[in-house]
Order: C-alpha cells, then structure tokens, then sequence
C-alpha cells in the first residue's frame, strides 16, 4: 500500500489530498473549517481531516507533495522586479523578508508545519515538490474519464506558465507548450474584477454573472489596446495599462483613463451600466481567447478529449461555449479547478508520473462527485443538535424526501445538509441551500433574504440527468456544475417589445421561462446534472420533486452567505440557518423548522463576514 498526501497552500484555497494505492480517499480545502474565505495558511484542519478519513498517522504516510516548486516561483518574482526596476520597490520590500524568512526555504517550513499533526515526524526526504500547472493539469487528466486528452489549464500564473497545453495519455503526461507571465487570461479577468469593485480571486465568478446585463461594448477596445490576439489563441499584453507585476494594485491610472471612469469603490459606488458593460466585454474577449486556443489545438493534435484545468476553468460560460461550438467531443472540468485542485493533482502527479504508476479505472469520472470532505452519522448530528438546543425530529430516508419535497413545492427554502462535503467551490446537493425553480419571486428573495448578496447574481438548476435534454440544449453529462446552456425553447417566455428595451438590472424582474429562478436574463443557466450513483439522496428528493410538480429540476445554491465559506459542520449550518431566513433545516435524517426554534438563538449574519 502505498499513501500520497497533498498539499497546496501560502496563496490561497489551501487544501489537502490524499491518495491510497492511487485512488481519492479524501480532499477538503482550509477554509472550511477555519472559517476563513480563502484561507491561504497551511491547511493545518484539511490535512488532519484527510489523515483521519484515511485511517493513517503523518508518519505512516508514504509521500508527501506540494503542488508548486518554490525557487522557480521566486525566480520569476525576482526576474519580474529586475525587468520593471527601480518601479515596484514598495512591493519588493514587502513580498522578499516573507520569501527568504518562509517561502524560500519551504521544505523546512513545510516540515515544521507538519510536526503539527504528529511530532515524530521527522522525514524530510519524503517532502517533494510539483510544478504548479503540472499539478493542475495532473487533478484534470488522471481523474477523467478519458484514456487520451488534450489539458488546457488556464489560471492567474503558477511559478512562470499562465497557460499551458499538454498531452495525456494513460499514465503519461506532457506539457508541451507555455504562454509566461506576465501575459495571462487569469489576470486580465481579475484586473477587470479589480476594476469594477470586485476582490481580486474571489469575484471573478461576479463578473461573470455581472455580464449577461451588459453589451460588449468595449471588446474592441480590449482587442485593439490591452491584448495583441493571434489567431491561434496565443497573446500578449500590454503592461503599460496594468500594475500587477510590481505594484499593490491590478490596474494603473492608464487603464482608467482608457475606459473615462475610475476603477469603483464597492463601499461608495452602486454597480452602474458602465460596468454591466465593462463586464460583458471582458467576458466576451475571454471565450473569444478560449475559443481560438481549444479550435487551434483541436485542428492541431486531433484529440477529441478536452480538459480544463487553473482558475479560469471555472469560466462555465466559456466552457459551455466550447461545447456548443463542437470543438471537442468530451470536455471534462475538474471541480476544483483552482489552487485547491493543485493538492490533488500534486499527490496525482507523483503516482503516475514519479512512481509510474497505471491508471486503473480509466472509463469512468474517478472524481465520486466531488464528495470527497467530511460526513457526519445520525448520532453525532444529534448529540450536536442537543448541544446546540436545536428543536428537531428525525425523520427516516423514504418520508425524508416525500416531506422535504412538498415543502419545496410550497416555496419553502431549505438548507440541505447530508453525505460528504464537496470538494471545490460548488455545492453539489450536500451542503445546499435548495429551492422551488418555478417561483418567479425566488432569485431575488435568496439572494436579498438568505445570501444577503447582489440581487443580480444568478442561481444554478439541479436537474436529474435523465431529463436533462427536455429542458436544456445540452445533453452532456454535467455533474460539477461547470457547463452554461440555453433552457428550451419549449419552456422559454418570449421577451416583449418593451420588456426588450431595458437595460441592466431592469431586466431581472422578467419571467424568461418555466423555471425562472435558475433561468438567467440571456436564457442561460448554469446546470449540474444529478445521478444516482454518486449522491443518491439528493437523487431520490429531485425524483420525488418530479413526482409532485412535473418538474425534475431544483434551485441549488451553496449553503452559506455572502463571504462565508460553505458550511462543514453541524454546527456551521445551524449557526447559518438561525442567521438567515431559511425556513427549514435537514441534517441528514433530522429536520428543523425556523418556526419551531427558540427566539433566543436567531443570529445576525448581514454582517458577519467580510464582502467578497
């Protein structure tokens, strides 16, 4: 038997992985149980929760990978502040005393963060390190489905690549071709994040729900002035408009003057057309950049297999474009596509490519869901709901659903907590807030009531996947969440004349189809599709949900509010149910009514974590 823990940490989604004989026992991110979005520290919790879930101590591990190599990421950063000297000084002086004190050096910081978990570790032969987008190309590869793929990994930047194709094949993996830093899709995204008041690798996702509200009306200027775009999706940008490679901020003076505004304050500014638009044109330059890339390399190597890979894989517009226009056949995304995946893919990476080892089931997604963090029996779940003077009855599996169903039904909001947490940055029907899609009112009241968010920001369908061609143009399979398409014709609402002449925000109160509350403003939804073998719980609620309502799909948003980490524990979504207005909660078989709890644990979450 052979273990491999991995770990990726120190920028942000920490996380671990752990492998036994090749095989995903466990995976979780920092940040769930620290509570911190994003946490960048070393995942202290994740790796003691992984060790734990695979029944073996620190010292009993075989490997242990981290999934980037430090001195070639300090040589890009020392080579960059060379290039732009004397600018940057300010950043200099602050990013070296923390690489030549910690990440410099970081076997032995790796080591000493380990002794945490058990103090007779003392091995440090057993540290090794992978290369940032052949780990994120790794946790895409290996995991799919696919004996022989084209791997595209997209992403801010790792130690010097930002983009980088590469070729599996079985157990074999090659990167074979590279776009460096400081040309990269990821930052070109987060400076237009940082650019309309969003925080940068964390609002990207608002941009993207930002854009359908807006016109591309300033793609061109993109085009003609921020990225030189070859036709084969190779480019480069002009960094006189951006200060990210020395300076504290993404964009400069320059880049505003470019657009006539300045970049928006979130706390003084309300989000206008302006940067409706600016988002539409990001977005459009964005899949027009994907979309060179995946038609070159697809003419190029003739593989019909795509996978995604780094941050920007998490662009399921994009990606659902790269479907609809039939450049691949299959495309597989990992789930958790960004830095978080890279523990995963590290730990991967050194089977297959140091040990050499095969690849065993290769015709199958071995990813199991994305269920891969921390699950809780009945009995643990009530000895906490006692503890927590939570009023509550349990319920068995068969009326579980039929009662949960029917509340749906009545436009009751749930916050559904059952099976293994999620690995990733999507709920996936573990830890879910669900709803009833056909409630026209119920966008805006999860987002305003229950999120406390944006009102604009668009809710995924759950839909099970046997009826997934009926009420979508899309009849691949989608399980992680990761795929943008058109509901049908047969269920859309045809837009009026004069619901066609608003603009912006105006154009979220117009019912567009059957299903409104997942069915975005341009007819789009992002979909998760439901199966049986993976998360049969949440299968049997959406089957019995059909059964009442004709209707197989539901709303399914993270369990959480704007700024929280999804909910781990028991805990974490007793605290998030009694601070929001949810109506009803279920942990496994037990089952809790807002209106039933005692006055005097309500709590107030509008504020209680920091804006994303």
């Amino acid at each position: 038997m052979t273990t491999i823990l991995g770990i990726s940490a120190f920028y942000h989604d920490s996380a671990a992985a752990l492998l036994k004989d090749g095989n995903i026992l466990a995976a979780a991110q920092e940040e769930r149980f620290t509570r911190k979005k994003h946490d960048a520290s070393y995942p202290f919790h994740a790796v003691d929760y992984v060790l734990s879930e695979g029944n073996i101590s620190l010292t009993n591990v075989d490997h242990i990978v981290f999934f980037e190599k430090p001195f070639l990421k300090f040589e890009r950063i020392l080579e960059t502040y060379l290039a732009f000297a004397p600018f940057g000084f300010k950043s200099f002086s602050m990013s070296m005393p923390i690489w030549l004190r910690e990440k410099l050096f970081q076997k032995q910081f790796l080591l000493e963060n380990l002794k945490r978990h058990n103090k007779e570790f003392k091995d440090l032969d057993k540290i090794n390190f992978s290369e940032h987008h052949y780990s994120h190309a790794s946790s895409a590869f290996f995991p799919s489905p696919f004996e022989e793929a084209v791997i595209l990994t997209l992403d801010g930047v790792g130690e010097w690549a930002t983009t980088t194709v590469a070729i599996g094949k079985k157990e074999k993996l090659e990167i074979i071709k590279e776009i460096h830093f400081p040309h990269s899709i990821g930052l070109l995204y987060s400076a237009f994040t940082y650019y309309t008041g969003f925080k940068v690798n964390s609002g990207e996702y608002k941009v993207m729900g930002l854009a359908p509200y807006g016109s591309p009306k300033y793609k061109n200027i993109i085009l003609d002035k921020l990225i030189d775009l070859k036709d084969d999706g190779s480019f480069r940008l002009d960094m006189s408009y951006f200060n990210y490679t020395t300076g504290l901020t993404m964009t400069n003076k320059k880049f505003s003057e470019l657009f006539g505004h300045p970049i928006r304050d979130p706390k003084k500014n309300l989000l206008t057309q302006f940067h409706m638009d600016i988002a539409a044109s990001i977005q459009a330059v964005t899949e027009e950049i994907i979309l060179k890339l995946t038609k070159n390399i697809s003419e190029e190597y003739k593989i019909k297999n795509l996978c995604l890979a780094g941050g920007v894989a998490l662009n399921c517009v994009a990606n659902g474009k790269i479907l609809e226009k039939g450049i691949f056949d299959n495309i597989w995304i990992q789930p958790a596509s960004g830095d978080a995946g890279g523990s995963l893919g590290a730990a991967l990476a050194f089977w297959h490519h140091e040990l050499g080892k095969p690849r065993k089931e290769v015709d199958k997604d071995n990813m199991k869901g994305s269920y891969l963090g921390p699950s809780y029996k009945n009995d643990e779940i009530e000895q906490e709901l006692k503890n927590l003077n939570a009023n509550y009855k349990k319920i068995e599996d068969k009326e579980l659903v039929e009662v949960i169903a029917k509340e749906l039904s009545e436009e009751k909001t749930v916050g559904w907590f059952q099976g293994r947490m999620e690995f990733g940055p999507r709920a996936l029907g573990s830890r879910s807030i669900i709803a009833d899609p056909r409630s026209d009112k119920m966008q805006k009241e999860l987002n305003l009531k229950v999120k406390f968010r944006e009102s604009f920001r668009p809710f995924a369908p759950s839909i099970l996947y046997e009826d997934l061609s009926d009420w979508f143009e899309l009849n691949k399979k989608s399980p992680y969440m990761l795929l943008v398409a058109n509901v049908k014709k047969s269920i859309q609402i045809p837009m009026t004349e004069d619901s066609k002449k608003l603009f912006g925000i105006e154009k979220l109160n117009i019912k567009r189809s059957s299903i409104p509350a997942v069915t975005h403003v341009d007819y789009s939804a992002r979909i998760q599709t439901v199966h049986k073998e993976t998360n049969p719980r949440y299968y049997d609620l959406l089957k019995k949900f059909k059964e009442i309502t004709n209707c197989p799909v539901l709303v399914n948003t993270s369990f959480n509010v704007r700024g929280e980490p999804i909910v781990c524990t028991i805990k974490d979504a007793f605290n998030c149910f009694m601070g929001t207005n949810l109506d009803i909660l279920v942990c496994e078989n037990f089952v809790m009514y807002k209106e039933s709890q005692d006055v005097k644990l309500k709590q107030s979450y509008e504020e209680k974590f920091e804006l994303d």
